[in-house]
């Protein structure tokens, strides 16, 4: 029987979010909470949302929805704010508290968005929230980057597909499940997911010369930076260690 999966779109309707230079929140957030649940559910997992329109519900009204759907886990989307414009940027992931499978998860989250480029605030504890707070299931919020942050910004529209299959990455890997399309005998290790390429053959160039056998993937608009071919999963953990030893983020491919 499949994982059932609640994604939400923060905010919504007469509800902008954060708003920054003519950007809204709720616009940036249900794309992207579009584009994971298709991820997911091309990957054999059963989506359903909050909203899939500009339609405002309370953050009660969306505990209670996924409460009486059954779902046996709660993603809700966001992108952060600070008082500031341009001070603070990075990623983070909020849980009730930091237990179980949902801290577990948003450390995955945060892991994969970590690799696209953006900084890793990690994991916050918020049981102040109705989201996370009146949800029966594991429920994480993942804030993805600062709204009024030109840095990130810039992150989320050059690289919203990958940040899309990140966050859907994170989620996979927590419930043990191979993204669509992965299956097969050999591995590779991936350091980089870019829509710029000359952002990709930087790291390629650095890669190469430090010995690493890498090589770049291109193929849905990214260049993915990965290293090797590897029969056995054994042989993949080896060289992750040695990449994250250099500095690298790391994520082993299958297939």
């Amino acid at each position: 029987m499949a994982y059932k999966i609640m994604i939400d779109a923060g905010h919504g309707g007469r509800d902008p979010g954060a708003v920054y230079n003519g950007r809204q929140e709720k616009d940036d957030v249900l794309a992207l909470a579009l584009a994971v649940g298709q991820i997911l559910e091309d990957s054999g997992l059963d989506v359903e949302y909050t909203r899939t329109t500009d339609i405002y519900e309370s953050p009660g009204e969306k505990a209670r929805e996924a409460n009486n759907a059954g779902a046996d886990f709660f993603v809700s989307i966001h992108r952060n704010s600070f008082p500031r414009p341009n001070e603070v940027s990075g990623v983070e992931t909020l849980v009730y508290d930091r237990s179980g499978i949902k801290n577990e998860m948003a450390e995955n989250v945060n892991r994969q968005l970590e690799k696209i480029g953006f900084r890793n605030l990690g994991v916050k504890e918020r049981p102040n929230l109705a989201v996370l707070r009146r949800t029966q299931m594991p429920a994480i919020l993942v804030e993805a980057g600062f709204i009024n942050s030109d840095i990130d910004n810039q992150l989320f529209d050059d690289n919203f597909q990958a940040i899309a299959q990140g966050i859907a990455d994170g989620i996979l890997d927590t419930l043990g499940i191979k993204p669509s399309g992965t299956m097969g005998a050999a591995y590779t290790i991936q350091t980089g997911a870019f829509r710029n390429e000359d952002y990709a053959r930087t790291m390629l160039d650095r890669l190469l010369s430090q010995n690493y056998p890498a090589f770049i993937a291109e193929g849905n608009g990214y260049y993915r930076v990965q290293v090797g071919n590897f029969d056995t999963l054994e042989e993949a953990h080896m060289m992750e260690r040695r990449l994250r030893q250099s500095g690298y983020p790391t994520a082993i491919i299958a297939g």
